[in-house]
């Protein structure tokens, strides 16, 4: 959001810089029933690539100065793209609404996106901290047949276009955003995306709820163990507990692929998100991944999420209802068009 962005761009530096600080066995603030208090809205967007970039293979972490610059870039580009004049929208060769030419955002103006203009305060180079070489593991030999497959059969087809011959089910890989069913960054597990990365957390004695600001997903979190559901939920069904001054939430149960990783996950995903208050300024989240249908081990991430002083914003996703006949006749058309 602009408002957002506009207000903590000069403050970007400076929290990045007090996030930096260990806590130095400081004991968190507590809640007055004695827990941990993690309460608050927390930022988790940040330039830092999931994965470690290739040329980057043997480096965990950057340099101050290798960080600053990055900083610098992401803000001049951030200048540039909201300084151009207006233009009409051309969409880049691969069909993405989303992606302009000559860098700029293509379906939304650059008012709308809110990707962050920092890597995270660790300098980590990727967001990804096991395996170590900072990248995600590879897919197992099914899950890398079925996404061959859809390739095949999606060729030539944009990302929020469904795949040819689908209705409802199939809506390619960015089916449960375009139908407003999940967001693309809510999770579980959160992500950093193009904007609304922003979360609220509440507690009580018993209760964790956490409510994102983009779709506002909402997962109300019971405390001190007990069995899962038996019942298959969009956003899976969460238990936490604490360990030390570790809120730690085990989720499973998902319906089926979610929009993590653009749909990359199975029904057989299960998470286990670890939150921990480093500061008054940070919240570090820690996420291990474990989907034995999807990827060849579990694997790991984390994100320093940042204070924001700023209320969760209304997200109305609107897409869902208004669009999806219009997605769906275009599609019909489309397909009618080329003989299929």
């Amino acid at each position: 959001m602009t408002r957002r962005r506009l207000t903590a761009h000069l403050a970007a530096l400076t929290i990045a810089t007090l996030a930096a600080v260990p806590a130095n066995g400081q004991a968190p603030p507590r809640t007055p029933w004695g827990a941990p208090d993690l309460q608050g809205v927390w930022d988790f967007r940040t330039i830092t690539p999931m994965e470690r970039p290739r040329d980057l293979a043997d480096q965990e972490f950057l340099t101050a100065e290798e960080a600053a610059s990055r900083n610098q870039a992401a803000e001049g580009r951030a200048v540039d793209l909201a300084s151009r004049p207006s233009r009409r929208t051309q969409v880049d060769p691969s069909g993405n609404v989303d992606r302009g030419e000559d860098g700029a955002p293509g379906s939304y103006n650059n008012f709308w996106f809110d990707r962050g203009l920092s890597v995270i305060s660790t300098n980590r180079t990727s967001l990804v901290t096991d395996p170590p070489d900072g990248r995600i593991p590879p897919l197992t030999p099914d899950a890398q047949g079925r996404r061959d497959a859809l390739a095949e059969v999606r060729k030539d087809t944009g990302p929020h276009e469904p795949t040819p011959g689908g209705w409802v089910e199939d809506l390619g890989l960015n089916g449960l955003q375009a139908r407003c069913i999940t967001g693309f960054n809510s999770g579980p597990p959160m992500t950093p995306g193009g904007y609304n990365n922003n979360m609220q957390l509440f507690q009580t004695p018993d209760t964790v709820v956490i409510f994102n600001e983009m779709n506002h997903n909402t997962r109300v979190i019971p405390l001190g163990g007990g069995s899962h559901v038996d019942l298959r939920l969009w956003a899976g069904d969460s238990r936490g507990r604490w360990v030390d001054d570790t809120l730690v939430v085990e989720t499973k149960n998902f319906l089926r692929e979610t929009s993590f990783m653009r749909g990359g996950s199975t029904g057989d995903l299960e998470l286990v998100e670890r939150f921990t208050r480093q500061s008054d300024h940070v919240l570090l989240y820690e996420v291990t991944v474990n989907d034995p249908s999807t990827w060849s081990r579990p694997w790991t991430y984390e994100v320093p999420m940042q204070a924001n002083p700023d209320p969760v914003f209304e997200y109305a996703c609107h897409e869902g209802n208004y669009g999806m006949e219009t997605i769906l006749v275009g599609a019909r058309q489309r397909e009618a068009a080329a003989g299929r």
